[in-house]
């Protein structure tokens, strides 16, 4: 089988691997979902014993299951937003104890005992979604219809048209990454909610052309420059009692992380619009009144570290930050305003907090294309800077930990998949089984850094290659915010292997503005994006040329989905002397089109800047006729035609552009097809692209 049937049946080689790993409070139990095998999408709920090292199966939903049905229409906007594919038991929450899960199952809720194994399903009065026990494991809360409900005995918080209870809103969930909208109180008597009003925000119609008889549905979306939702917070007590959470909500719009645990009261970080100014704020139980903990600024945007804030175990709040002065240009935790961290760590996220207070933290050290856990000593007396590595070796790693076990998964150049470890104090107690499939391919690229601004490279060359056989390249790109594509792990080489071995040097470039280098380095693209961005990827290809002779820069082309789709476009239309042709996926065309909260914190608001979204927009560059015929690069543009997040719109207006300034170009709609069709998931779309590629570039 070749690597677009095996990569399309087996989802990129994912199925069968062990993921959404949660430890219990005192390291006793390792909960995760993984299904049977390398083509099985199903997730079942696993449990690994520490104590014992083995691993048993809890819940698989075919057995009390027999038809999964539908989705209710939260729970797949959910998945949108995780770019969740798989199916079966989707996600789960637990207790802190590990002793119980619950999950749904197409709309149906069940709760899992995790110590005996005893699954039941629990009788509600609607499609669930979003479930989660309450820190003693009795009571099980959920979201139903936009109504927030509580179990045993049953309580509700109803929600009216246009007004959800318990639920992220768009915004929250796709560019915060806040996917909750209800958090319980720790001793389990009361429940902080989230109440989103979108009455105010514009409506779109989505409707695939190709099912005619489907009604259409209308999302409320807001684009730039538009209302967004209306989030307030609320104290609910399950006897009825109801506290309003207050702060300035007209200056701090975006509700971007809540944390509750038993170290403290509730701790929420909220925004300004533009996102250069926020608030730490501890909330009151009893009153609902706030109190400011720190503030963050930035007079580009503010990047919060996913993990914070979160009170210490002394009391402290833990905030995520930058170092900026005497020389630093870092990412690093504080607390109460004194460094946790040191300058020469790029943190990513605070995973966990251990038995003794430390703190689980992935983070990166000098090599962007490499991450490592860390253990931060946070507990009362500790120095004040002390960073422990505990993972050895090249690669990307990643993890979870509760009381004294730490669960590692370590994905490297070196072997296929994520090798997940468990430990308990310095001991290996077992791995986690991958029932993965191994790919067909050992992709080993250059990984190095060029320019004066070292830009993370990489290039892959065809596994039978002579040296001085000149090739075509293909630029193999995302390039924007909050996402890395050189990364040390075999993973991301994959389909890039089987596009080299099809006779090309695939070349990939993390250009300013991704994360893992430094905050100076990401944000150098504020508002002069499109310039930033496709001068360090011309830049890169140069330098790399010069590196590698054999990479034929006569002939490149440039793929991309999402902002690498919009880059791939602008590419060829601003630079169509250094990229000969691109296949443009879901890109965003207009970004007048796109969402508040991402597109106004690069580009400001569409009322302040209207020259810099002109200058940022494919169909205004694309509606200007070329200068030269042969200026007029080929595009094959893709969209599905049912994508809530970057809209099909993007592409027909794109298109439009482009045939009336009589530009060649190709589209291939996706019927059916979310923003998640990307980068050519089924193997026809993969060598479609292939195709384009090779006539445009190696007999155009």
């Amino acid at each position: 089988m070749e690597y677009p049937e095996a990569a399309a049946r087996t989802r990129r080689f994912s199925y069968g691997a062990p993921r959404a790993l949660g430890v219990a409070a005192d390291g006793s139990r390792v909960v995760f979902l993984r299904s049977t095998g390398p083509e099985d999408p199903a997730d079942r709920l696993w449990v690994f014993d520490v104590g014992t090292g083995t691993e048993r199966l809890v819940a698989d939903p075919t057995t009390f299951l027999a038809d999964a049905g539908d989705l209710p229409p939260e729970e797949r906007a959910l998945r949108e937003r995780l770019r969740l594919s798989a199916s079966g038991i989707g996600s789960y929450a637990m207790d802190p104890a590990g002793t119980v899960a619950a999950f749904a199952v197409a709309g149906r809720l069940f709760r899992a005992d995790l110590v005996s194994g005893a699954v039941g399903e629990v009788s509600t009065v609607g499609p669930v979604i979003d479930p989660r026990p309450d820190p003693s494991g009795g009571r099980i809360a959920y979201v139903t219809g936009g109504t927030l409900r509580v179990t045993d005995p049953d309580t509700m918080i109803a929600g009216e048209e246009g007004i959800t209870w318990g639920l992220a809103e768009f915004i929250a969930a796709e560019e915060f990454h806040r996917f909750r909208g209800y958090w319980w109180a720790p001793d389990g008597r009361s429940i902080l909610a989230a109440r989103v009003d979108e009455t105010r925000v514009p409506r779109w119609t989505l409707h695939d052309p190709a099912s005619p008889e489907s009604a259409p549905r209308t999302v409320a979306y807001p684009h730039a420059g538009a209302a967004n939702a209306e989030v307030t917070l609320h104290l609910l007590d399950l006897d009825g009692g109801w506290v309003d959470v207050h702060w300035d909500r007209e200056t701090y719009p975006y509700l971007v992380s809540v944390s509750w645990t038993e170290l403290g009261g509730p701790l929420i970080t909220v925004l300004r619009r533009l996102q250069q100014h926020g608030l730490v704020l501890a909330i009151d139980p009893r009153t609902g009144e706030t109190q400011v903990h720190a503030e963050l600024a930035d007079p580009r945007w503010v990047e919060p570290i996913p993990g914070t804030p979160a009170y210490l175990g002394d009391g402290r709040v833990l905030v995520g930050g930058e170092l900026a002065h005497d020389g630093y240009d870092a990412r690093c935790l504080f607390a109460d305003g004194s460094l946790l961290t040191p300058p020469a760590l790029y943190v990513h996220r605070v995973v966990s907090r251990l038995h003794n207070g430390d703190l689980l933290v992935e983070a990166s050290e000098s090599e962007p294309s490499e991450q490592h856990l860390f253990r931060i000593s946070a507990h009362a007396g500790a120095p004040v800077v002390d960073a422990k590595r505990l993972t050895a070796g090249s690669g990307w790693h990643v993890g979870t930990g509760g009381g004294e076990t730490i669960v590692v998964g370590a994905l490297s150049l070196d072997h296929a998949g994520a090798i997940w470890t468990v430990h308990r104090g310095v001991e290996k107690v077992g791995e986690l089984v991958n029932l993965a499939a191994v790919p067909p391919y050992q992709p080993r690229p250059a990984l190095e850094r060029v320019t004066d601004r070292r830009l993370p490279t990489g290039v892959l060359y065809p596994r039978r290659h002579v040296t001085g056989r000149k090739l075509p390249v293909l630029v193999d790109v995302y390039g924007g915010p909050g996402h890395q594509e050189v990364m040390a792990a075999r993973s991301r080489w994959q389909e890039r292997q089987w596009w080299a071995d099809a006779g090309f040097a695939v070349v990939v470039v993390d250009n300013r503005g991704t994360p893992g280098v430094s905050p100076s380095f990401e944000k150098v693209i504020h508002r002069r994006m499109a310039d930033v961005v496709l001068g360090d990827q011309v830049d890169a290809l140069h330098a790399l040329a010069d590196k590698h002779p054999d990479l034929d820069l006569s002939r490149v082309a440039m793929r991309g989905w999402s902002f690498g789709g919009w880059l791939a476009a602008l590419a060829v239309l601003r630079r169509p002397d250094v990229y000969h042709a691109a296949v443009v996926g879901a890109p965003v065309t207009d970004w007048a089109l796109y969402d508040t909260a991402y597109t106004e914190r690069y580009l400001g608001l569409p009322a302040d800047g209207s020259e810099v979204y002109a200058h940022h927009s494919l169909v205004e560059l694309a509606a200007e006729p070329p200068v030269r015929r042969t200026d007029a690069r080929p595009m094959l543009l893709i969209h599905g035609m049912v994508d809530d997040n970057v809209v099909a719109a993007h592409t027909l207006r794109l298109s439009a552009a482009l045939l009336r300034a009589g530009r060649p170009h190709s589209v291939i709609p996706l019927p059916g097809a979310t923003h998640m069709a990307a980068g050519g998931v089924g193997e026809r779309l993969l060598r479609l692209e292939l195709d384009f590629v090779r006539a445009a570039l190696v007999h155009p």
